[in-house]
């Protein structure tokens, strides 16, 4: 017996059918309905012609995003790194005396 969910999730005027774990429900309808704001934003800001065009442009603004999240993260596992670097070395030292 299958625990996935059968759900339809409209994006740019398309429905997309999908078989998905119930917990992984409310975070891809929640996704797709902030992709639909945005298409509307693009598409009012914008002289936009083809929904493709418009999905490209939504596409790349939410992995921009993503690459900002990734670089404000960096810095926290470079610090993360060197201290983990500074325990072992801690450690390797107080086995070397024994």
């Amino acid at each position: 017996m299958s625990d996935l969910l059968k759900i339809k999730l409209t994006i740019a005027n398309r429905v997309y059918p999908l078989s998905v774990a119930p917990e992984q429900e409310a975070s891809l309808r929640a996704s797709a309905k902030k992709i639909e704001t945005t298409i509307l934003q693009l598409e009012k800001n914008y002289a936009v012609r083809d929904k493709q065009d418009v999905l490209a442009m939504c596409a790349l603004q939410y992995a921009a995003q993503l690459e900002q999240l990734k670089a404000k993260d960096a810095p926290k596992n470079d610090d993360n790194h060197e201290k983990v670097s500074e325990l072992i070395n801690m450690i390797d030292v107080h086995l070397a005396a024994y």
